[in-house]
């Protein structure tokens, strides 16, 4: 029996809401039914809205020239289609939080960010799927190390993506990342898999695609994922 493969409906994604205050994002996140969907979240400056919009269509998320400007935490809907006629899911969850790790913030605003954290994770159902970004020139820094020992406490599924490979001009470059990759594995053996990506020419974009689609709808995608 041939499994036909679901996709994201490019340009599906509708902004939903924006929480600052971490009381009316327990409300919300205790009151949806049905909660299933994906978070994306990295340090500042990694590209993770670029990869979100190269997933999910042009302009789904806010990108910035000023790194950690949003404090907020975005809550958008989005479908996907297997291309038939009844196969479409829709009311799917994409989350995208604020970058960690930005230094020009006011103590207060990084503490309400903290709270606004604490409290987006220890309210999360397990049908959410997180997908921490990191830069594939500068991956595994002290403060992605810092926020993957906090994660690693919640009983989260969590993809790990490598992303801006195209600015790896030079084998040495990619060489270095290869062993880095090799070393990330065997320190975060707790994530579900490590994807390496572009979003500015799209390469491994599918392979995410694949991997979000396999965790959102285990019984419509096949076995044949990028492994660990």
């Amino acid at each position: 029996m041939t499994t036909i493969e679901h996709k994201i409906i490019r340009g599906s994604a509708e902004f939903r809401y924006a929480f600052s205050d971490p009381d009316q994002l327990k409300e919300w996140l205790n009151s949806v039914e049905n909660f299933q969907g994906i978070t994306f979240v990295g340090r500042s400056n990694v590209g993770k809205s670029s990869l979100i919009n190269a997933l999910f269509g042009n302009k789904t998320a806010r990108t910035s020239k000023t790194p950690g400007r949003t404090r907020e935490i975005n809550i958008f809907t989005f479908s996907t289609s297997d291309g038939t006629k009844n196969g479409t899911t829709k009311n799917l969850y994409l989350i995208d939080l604020p970058g960690y790790g930005h230094a020009n913030i006011s103590k207060e605003m990084a503490q309400n960010w903290q709270k606004l954290i604490d409290t987006f994770f220890s309210n999360l159902p397990k049908t959410i799927g997180i997908i921490n970004v990191q830069d594939a020139r500068r991956p595994d820094q002290d403060i992605d190390k810092e926020f993957n020992n906090y994660i690693g406490s919640f009983d989260v599924t969590t993809f790990l993506v490598l992303n801006k490979i195209d600015k790896l001009k030079k084998q040495t470059e990619k060489s270095a990342l290869e062993k880095q990759r090799v070393q990330i594995i065997h320190d975060y053996n707790w994530i579900k898999c490590l994807i390496t990506t572009s979003a500015e020419n799209g390469a491994g974009v599918s392979n995410l695609e694949r991997e979000i689609i396999s965790f959102l709808l285990p019984h419509h995608t096949s076995n044949n994922q990028q492994s660990r």
